[in-house]
């Protein structure tokens, strides 16, 4: 890659760039792009740090209800999807972090790319329009069923209780979504910020 093309590059990122070798903006473009690998990295070890509590937080919770039949499955089916998300987000960071030093820069940014072109916008990236409702009922059930003190279907059964959980659904589900929405548009433009760095290699 010519000086110019490097410059040009990183005037965008660094305003104050002077005149440097071309090791030096290599350098910097690699750091540049290990910087923005880190930015995902971080929601997903935020994500991973959620998955463990709730793991948690549900294994206590079943100790104290075991003879509670449908708050066991209850807390079961939402502890299986916490696992199979928190395993998921584990192979995502172990792919992402992954350093095979054989490789180019360029080899190893095409690969980091393809890994989060295929989570943010592949197949099955819409998956969380439907699994934050599903989960979002599980938790709030599991959360509210155990500090009413109370068996899983007396509360459904209360009408008071079935009030608070629709509204609890309500605003947990707002905020679920507009949180999901915000974290993917950040990850979408870090994601095109890599592919224009990319771009520029090739």
């Amino acid at each position: 890659m010519e000086n110019n093309e490097l410059q040009d590059l990183w005037k965008g990122v660094d305003s104050e760039i002077k005149e440097k070798p071309t090791d030096e903006l290599n350098l910097l473009l690699l750091s540049g792009t290990r910087e923005t690998i880190n930015k995902f990295a971080v929601i997903i070890g935020i994500d991973i740090a959620v998955c463990v509590g709730l793991i948690i937080f549900l294994t206590a919770t079943v100790m104290n209800r075991q003879s509670d039949i449908l708050y066991l499955i209850n807390n079961l089916i939402l502890g299986l999807m916490t696992f199979l998300s928190f395993l998921g987000s584990i192979f995502t960071l172990n792919k992402l972090k992954n350093n095979k030093y054989n490789l180019s820069l360029k080899d190893w940014l095409e690969q980091r790319i393809e890994l989060l072109t295929k989570w943010l916008i592949g197949k099955y990236s819409k998956l969380y329009i439907i699994i934050i409702p599903v989960m979002m009922v599980l938790i709030i059930l599991s959360i509210h069923v155990y500090y009413e003190y109370k068996p899983f279907i007396e509360v459904m059964r209360n009408e008071e209780s079935l009030y608070s959980l629709t509204a609890g659904f309500i605003v947990g589900l707002f905020l679920s979504y507009y949180v999901v929405i915000k974290i993917r548009r950040y990850q979408l433009k870090n994601l095109e910020f890599l592919k224009e760095l990319y771009d520029r290699l090739c």
